[in-house]
């Protein structure tokens, strides 16, 4: 990436320039250098992150404004920035994915989740985003990709275990495939990870006693994000056709 190399040839020109024009030498020219690289990285690493926040903003009008063409086509223009900074272009995809996939365009989606997603030991470690692997692993689900969906929604419990959310889609699914006892299990290790979470417990206490999960019920709009069942009657019928009206194509 063009931030890492960048940073390290300037520090790298200063320990030259301190030992080659100093009696200091290479040992006590390292650390000025390092620190001027480390500056640099920082610096151009601010720099990039301010421009995405300028892309999200207008992600956020565009999409207030039910554009979301408009929005897609503000996170493609950060693509640029790709090079420059570390996980910056699977963060765009992942965001392009997320909103393909609650417009309902699956297939486009996938491809912009996949592309999202950390690749290599050093991104897994840095990247914490629960939400797009678990909105992945819905999209697999739905291609009937079972494997790939319960390696993605292990993925996402590992890197937010205290996200109920995330352990109450995996037990979801289990329990929707039939995996009664795995579900139970996927829900225990929820409680065990977060155990003030209230919601967990409700729902652990439900498989428990036989009853299905009622996710609508807990989360509202975040289950549904996940488009794995269509909005309950249940719900405040204008908050239904709110969210039907918010990702409507132009």
């Amino acid at each position: 990436m063009y931030n890492l190399l960048i940073s390290a040839a300037v520090g790298a020109l200063v320990a030259l320039a301190i030992s080659t024009g100093t009696s200091f030498g290479w040992v006590a020219a390292f650390f000025p250098g390092l620190v001027v690289a480390s500056a640099s990285y920082v610096f151009i690493a601010f720099r990039v992150r301010k421009r995405l926040e300028t892309i999200n903003t207008t992600v956020q009008k565009e999409l207030m404004a039910r554009h979301v063409e408009k929005a897609v086509a503000a996170l493609q223009s950060g693509y640029s920035l790709g090079p420059w900074q570390f996980l910056a272009a699977a963060q765009l995809h992942a965001s392009i994915g997320m909103l393909r996939y609650v417009t309902d365009d699956l297939d486009t989606a996938l491809p912009e989740l996949e592309a999202g997603q950390p690749s290599g030991w050093l991104a897994k470690l840095v990247n914490r985003d629960w939400l797009s692997r678990g909105i992945l692993a819905a999209a697999r689900y739905r291609k009937k990709d079972l494997a790939g969906a319960w390696a993605l929604l292990e993925e996402a419990v590992k890197v937010a275990p205290k996200e109920g959310l995330a352990w109450s889609v995996y037990a979801w699914l289990l329990e929707k495939e039939g995996r009664h006892d795995d579900a139970l299990r996927v829900l225990g290790r929820g409680n065990s990870a977060s155990p003030n979470d209230e919601k967990l417990k409700e729902s652990l206490q439900a498989l428990q006693n036989g009853k299905k999960l009622k996710l609508w019920k807990l989360y509202g709009e975040q289950w549904y994000q996940f488009r794995l069942e269509p909005p309950r009657m249940e719900m405040d019928p204008a908050a239904v056709r709110s969210r039907r009206q918010m990702f409507r194509k132009h």
